[in-house]
């Protein structure tokens, strides 16, 4: 995520001024012990790349030489220049952007007045994330969420740089939400394909069905929606998912932020506070054009915000579905696999610093070319506990072991995680699924206040485990397998990929681990995907300011990892002030397409047009120059 423009600070932060956070009841460490955390760090930082052990098997990394014949591309250096920097042999092109129109009739994109809430409903949204490419018909439909806008861009037209009309309001709810969008190859360049009978804009207002163990439950009632059963709109989707069965899973991440109260003295629940629902919003006012953004008249409004979104990207008749069963708190992405007895398993992190990571398992067997429209409506949901000997378990969130009803974990699975002691963990963001063998990843992107600031409990959220180091302002991946090689069974080993840092900067353990080097540093980690061919892409959203402990980083990039080798390079490098985020293949994997969100959030950027032009969010796609797949 960004910084909430104006008060230079984080979603994150913003939450945690009174968000109390978790229990600690992670790990119980001895730091007298042998395994102190000095020594636990320097074990840790040689996992990456000198000899991690993973099913008994000591692996040693390949050569330069042989990791680039394996990587196919020669590695690019760091960038602070305001376009998109690709290796030799490869180039890019811009597929859509914020504004862009969706169909004939709607108007190009106003660089002054930076479009209406009419103009903005008939167009590409903005701040794109995560993203995948569907083949339908032979037509190639390309699925984005729009997560968020920012303020000072989206209203730069605007002397506060704030909505001022309830039609600026209407217009940043309509750059919410997901874009369905089919596209086109033309020669080498894909382009928007106008007025297919795909294209779709889901927005804040959208009507959703809700499903899943929460349905109807008195905690989703609302004046509006007293069945509980329907509810409006999606945003703040971050990462995304997509199923077997040719369905896209939006994941709604910081939906607190949009929420507000006329009542200044509206007393908010525990639990209001615990998943960061405030009496001030972010700045976008929605609760002004709509008052169901208000939580001293809907105090329920909010538990119907937080899920997983199912939508078909086939039929824009249908309804998303709000999947409850996967729970509700702040979601990254949604990684699906299927196990080796069918079952569906979804992976799931909670991006907050000190929250947790959580795996569903479907009630019903997944069978291939079947009805499988449901296997996400029944399921257990687990949350992890990592020990520090380097084994797991996935924790199952029972009536029995939490004290509370199903429909209760599905609402409040955060309180639900605590109670049975899950691992606080350093935001959990993207997790991915090795597609040749039963293996995930997931990126742990930062965590300032690890071991640092006291929570609401007066202890410090503890070192150790899968998150070695205090105030970590660089982040780490971890990986695990589960022992039985069947990603649906509760016990797993784990180890840590890549532990980031600034060797140039550092000599300790904030240098980062041994597959970390002057040439492919870089800072939290972020988006995370595997390709066919196994190769691990890395994502990140960091700090670009290229000086003091970021010096040498320059701006956000995306890499390779090769998981066998612990291999690192760099692949792309982003323009000014942006995330990299979102990537999904063409049928031939030819075409990378991948997310550059938030250009200029600071101010410092015009792209994509260069110029004075206003910067906007995009979605590019990279080939190689011979045409030849390469993901």
């Amino acid at each position: 995520m960004s910084i909430i423009e104006n008060d230079d600070l984080s979603f994150d932060e913003f939450d945690e001024i009174d968000n109390p956070g978790p229990e600690v009841t992670g790990f119980d460490y001895v730091v007298e012990a042998a395994a102190s955390r000095r020594d636990f760090l320097k074990g840790g930082l040689a996992f990456g790349a000198t000899a991690f052990v993973m099913g008994g098997t000591a692996l040693t990394p390949a050569t330069s030489n042989a990791a680039h014949h394996a990587m196919g591309f020669k590695p690019v250096g760091i960038s602070t220049a305001d376009t998109v920097t690709v290796p030799e042999g490869f180039k890019w092109q811009v597929v859509a952007r914020w504004g862009d129109p969706l169909w004939s009739d709607a108007v190009d994109f106003d660089h002054t007045t930076r479009g209406t809430a009419a103009s903005q409903a008939r167009s590409f949204g903005d701040n794109n994330d995560g993203m995948s490419l569907f083949q339908h018909d032979g037509k190639d439909i390309l699925v984005v969420n729009n997560e968020y806008t920012n303020r000072s861009i989206m209203y730069g037209n605007r002397e506060s740089k704030l909505p001022e009309t309830q039609d600026d309001i209407l217009k940043g709810k309509n750059a919410h939400g997901v874009s369905v969008v089919e596209i086109m190859q033309n020669g080498d360049d894909w382009k928007i394909v106008k007025d297919s009978k795909y294209n779709r804009r889901i927005t804040a207002d959208s009507p959703m069905e809700i499903t899943g163990p929460a349905r109807g439950h008195d905690l989703l009632k609302t004046k509006a929606d007293p069945t509980g059963t329907k509810s409006l709109g999606t945003w703040n989707n971050c990462g995304n998912g997509r199923t077997p069965w040719g369905t896209y899973l939006a994941c709604e991440e910081n939906f607190n932020g949009y929420f507000s109260s006329s009542d200044e003295n509206y007393e908010r629940s525990a639990e209001m506070k615990r998943y960061g629902v405030k009496s001030k919003d972010w700045g976008y006012a929605w609760a002004k054009q709509d008052e169901r953004f208000d939580i001293s008249k809907n105090p329920n409004e909010p538990n119907r915000a937080g899920y997983i979104v199912e939508i078909d990207p086939f039929d824009p008749s249908s309804t998303p579905k709000k999947r409850t069963a996967l729970g509700r708190f702040k979601h990254e992405n949604a990684e699906v696999v299927i196990s080796k007895d069918n079952h569906v398993v979804v992976y799931l992190g909670d991006d907050e610093r000190g929250e947790f990571l959580y795996k569903f398992v479907s009630k019903n067997k997944y069978s291939k070319g079947g009805n499988n429209s449901d296997l996400l409506e029944e399921g257990q949901l687990y949350v992890a506990k990592f020990a520090d000997d380097f084994t797991g378990q996935w924790v199952a969130l029972t009536p029995e072991a939490t004290g509370m009803t199903e429909a209760e974990i599905a609402i409040n699975t955060r309180i639900a995680a605590s109670k049975v002691g899950a691992t606080t963990m350093d935001r959990p963001e993207w997790v991915a699924a090795n597609p040749l063998k039963a293996e995930a990843f997931c990126c742990l992107t930062n965590n300032k206040n690890r071991g640092v600031k006291p929570n609401a409990g007066g202890d410090e959220t503890p070192v150790g485990g899968p998150n070695p180091r205090a105030k970590n302002n660089y982040g780490q991946i971890v990986r695990w397998e589960p022992i039985s090689g069947n990603h649906a069974d509760a016990d797993f080993k784990w180890t840590l990929f890549a532990i980031a840092g600034n060797p140039t900067v550092h000599s300790d353990a904030y240098a980062g681990s041994k597959n970390i080097t002057s040439e492919n540093m870089f800072n939290s980690p972020d988006g995370l995907t595997f390709d066919s061919q196994g190769k691990l892409w890395i994502q990140t959203d960091g700090k670009y300011s290229n000086k003091d402990d970021f010096a040498g980083m320059g701006n956000n990039q995306m890499l390779v990892g090769n998981p066998e080798t612990g291999e690192i390079q760099r692949f792309m490098v982003g323009p000014k002030e942006c995330e990299v985020t979102g990537a999904t293949w063409s049928a031939d994997k030819s075409t990378m397409f991948v997310g550059i969100q938030h250009p200029g959030e600071k101010g410092d950027s015009h792209f994509p047009e260069g110029g004075n032009a206003v910067p906007r969010s995009a979605v590019i796609a990279i080939r190689r120059e011979d045409g030849k797949a390469f993901g």
